[in-house]
C-alpha cells in the first residue's frame, strides 16, 4: 500500500502568452518566458483498503466516496485515472490542497494536472520525467477535458525555474532554463510584487475569445512572442527597469487582443500601480480577474502596496527553482 505526496509550483508568465495556443504555434511557432514561484499545489495519492462499498475517495471542495472511477465527480481526477488506466481492482484516495486560489491566473488547472499525473504515476511505481508529465497534462486538459488552455503552464509546472519555452510547428516543446547571476536573480526577486484582486474566473471562457482573435491580431502576437527572447536578454543584463517597461508594452499589446482580457476594474488597479512607481506589470492568465504582477523599485513597494490595500491583497513570494516533485513516498503498513 503506497502513499505519495507531490508538490507542484504555480507560475508567473512574463512574455509570449497567446503564442502558446496550438491554434497559433502550429502555424507560426511560439515562445514564452515564465518562472515558477514558491507557492504550490499539493496532491496526495494512496492505495485505499476496500471496505464495504467504498473503493475510491477524492477530497477537494467535496469529499467523494465512490464505488467506481466513473462515479468520481472531479473531472480531472476521474479522467486522469481513466487516462492512466486505473480501474476498481484497487482503491485509491486522492486529496488536493493549494497555496493560492483556483481560477486566478496562476496556471492552477495545469499545475493541478501535472501534480495529479505525477502522483498517480508514482503511486503505481513509475518515475515520470518532466517532459512526459508536460505531454500527459496537455493531453489530459486539451484532448480529454476539452479545456481551451495553452501549453505553457504544463511545461512551467513540470520543469520549474525560470525558462524560455519554445513551441514548434511540429507540436514540439523545448524548455531552456535561463541562468542569472546570483545578484541579478536576487535583484529580480526584490522588484517583483504579486497582487490578488480578489476576483476569480474560468480561464476557458476568456481563452475562447482570445483564440478567436489570434488570426486577426498577427502583428500583436508576433511582437509578444518576440518579447520572450528579448526579455531573456534584458534579465541577463540586470536592467530591471527595462524589464518592467518591456512588461508594460507586453500588457498593452495583450489588452488589444480581445476586450475580454482586461476590465475597467483591472485597468484601474494597473493605473494606480503605475502612478505610484511601478515600471510595468500585467494581469496573469487569460484575463479579467485573478493575480497581477508588477515590477516595482524596492523604494516604492510600500507606496504601491498602500495605494492598493483597499482593493486587494499583496502576496509575498520568491522565484522558484524546481518543478513538480515527489516530496514524500512510502509504503504504508498493512498490518497491526
Amino acid at each position: 500500500m503506497t502513499f505519495v505526496i507531490t508538490r507542484t509550483p504555480y507560475r508567473i508568465s512574463f512574455f509570449g502568452g497567446g503564442s502558446d495556443y496550438p491554434e497559433w504555434y502550429l502555424k507560426h511557432g511560439g515562445a514564452v518566458l515564465s518562472t515558477s514561484i514558491n507557492k504550490y499545489v499539493y496532491i496526495t495519492a494512496r492505495h485505499l483498503p476496500k471496505i464495504g462499498g467504498l473503493v475510491h475517495r477524492v477530497i477537494w471542495r467535496h469529499v467523494e466516496t465512490v464505488e467506481t472511477v466513473h462515479d468520481i465527480l472531479h473531472p480531472a481526477v476521474r479522467e486522469g485515472m481513466k487516462f492512466l488506466k486505473f480501474d476498481d481492482s484497487m482503491g485509491l484516495e486522492v486529496t488536493y490542497q493549494g497555496d493560492l486560489p483556483a481560477r486566478s491566473g496562476m496556471g492552477s488547472s495545469s499545475t493541478f494536472a501535472v501534480g495529479l499525473i505525477n502522483a498517480l504515476r508514482t503511486v503505481r511505481g513509475e518515475k515520470p520525467n518532466a517532459r512526459d508529465l508536460t505531454a500527459d497534462a496537455i493531453h489530459l486538459e486539451r484532448n480529454i477535458l476539452r479545456d481551451r488552455v495553452g501549453s505553457q503552464d504544463q511545461a512551467a509546472a513540470a520543469h520549474g525555474g525560470l525558462n524560455y519555452i519554445e513551441f514548434g510547428k511540429d507540436d514540439s516543446i523545448k524548455v531552456s532554463p535561463i541562468t542569472l547571476s546570483q545578484d541579478h536573480f536576487a535583484n529580480l526577486n526584490k522588484h517583483l510584487m504579486l497582487f490578488f484582486t480578489g476576483r476569480q474566473r474560468t480561464a476557458s471562457s476568456v481563452a475562447e475569445a482570445v483564440i478567436k482573435n489570434l488570426g486577426d491580431r498577427t502583428a500583436q502576437v508576433t511582437r509578444m512572442q518576440a518579447m520572450a527572447a528579448e526579455g531573456v536578454g534584458v534579465l541577463q543584463s540586470g536592467d530591471i527597469e527595462a524589464f518592467g517597461k518591456l512588461l508594460h508594452e507586453a500588457w498593452t499589446l495583450k489588452r488589444g487582443i480581445s476586450d475580454q482580457v482586461s476590465s475597467e476594474f483591472i485597468d484601474r488597479v494597473y493605473a494606480v500601480a503605475r502612478e505610484n512607481g511601478a515600471w510595468g506589470g500585467k494581469l496573469l492568465g487569460a484575463g479579467q480577474a485573478g493575480f497581477m504582477c508588477f515590477v516595482v523599485p524596492p523604494e516604492r513597494r510600500e507606496q504601491v502596496s498602500a495605494k492598493l490595500a483597499d482593493i486587494g491583497t499583496f502576496v509575498p513570494f520568491q522565484l522558484g527553482t524546481s518543478g513538480t516533485q515527489v516530496v514524500y513516498s512510502a509504503d504504508a503498513p498493512t498490518g497491526g
